[in-house]
């Protein structure tokens, strides 16, 4: 996938994104299940919205994301409010170098972008390995229904004054895979024109009986998923399911 063009439009694309609800689901976790350390690892970081959300309460946040533009935006953000972020270029399939943080965060269905098995059980093998002895990972995917149901021949759009865009799901190549056919249109100040460009971005999820299967094979202990930032167990119509696992 490219986040080239992509990273620089995201937030304007985001504005409406849960951000302060996951920052309650991440407060909510931890004080439920007694973590008491604040080193924080964010992956998928994106453009840093989340990471700058976590520094703001005091957790000491290190953010992590494929896409250097992502990174970049990141960190102008956080140079311009002080925040203390570390933001490192690397891969959650094959993190290297990271250790001891007390939390591990992958939200905003970012998993779903891996698109195998042995892609997410990776993840989760270098998450464990990132994480202290008894530290707690957080992070959310989109549910079967989304997927299936919901995502595709369905299109959305939005008519910004400075970013409007147009898209397109279509089902993908994979069991409970989609795929995100994206047209921006951007508004240039210099020429009064609006530029376009294109993204194609994959997804796939899996049940959840195959994420706490994984989960536990790469030495997690996991509590009962829940669904759309509730505490509520996943029904046949929950879109987006919440995952908390303990480091054994």
């Amino acid at each position: 996938m490219s986040y080239e063009n992509f990273a620089y439009v995201y937030d304007a694309l985001m504005e409406d994104a849960p951000y302060p609800q996951w920052l309650q689901w991440v407060k909510q976790q931890r004080e439920r299940h007694g973590v008491k350390g604040r080193r924080m690892l964010d992956l998928a970081c994106g453009t840093g919205e989340l990471s700058l959300l976590l520094a703001r309460e005091g957790f000491e946040v290190t953010g992590v994301d494929l896409s250097e533009d992502m990174l970049t935006v990141a960190s102008g953000k956080a140079l311009a409010e002080g925040a203390r972020i570390t933001f490192l270029k690397q891969d959650m399939r094959a993190l290297c170098g990271l250790h001891d943080f007390d939390m591990v965060t992958i939200f905003c269905d970012s998993l779903n972008y891996l698109e195998t098995e042995t892609e997410v059980k990776e993840t989760f093998r270098h998450v464990h390995a990132a994480l202290k002895a008894g530290g707690m990972f957080l992070f959310d995917v989109h549910s079967v229904y989304k997927t299936d149901v919901l995502f595709p021949h369905h299109t959305f759009a939005d008519n910004g004054d400075e970013v409007s865009y147009i898209w397109n799901c279509f089902p993908g190549e994979r069991p409970h895979a989609v795929e995100h056919d994206l047209s921006f249109f951007v508004y240039d100040e210099k020429s009064g024109l609006y530029e376009r460009f294109d993204e194609l971005h994959k997804q796939r999820t899996f049940p959840v009986a195959d994420y706490e299967n994984w989960l536990t094979e790469s030495g997690f202990h996991v509590m009962p998923p829940a669904a759309d930032f509730t505490e509520e167990a996943p029904g046949p119509k929950s879109e987006r399911i919440f995952f908390t696992c303990i480091k054994r």
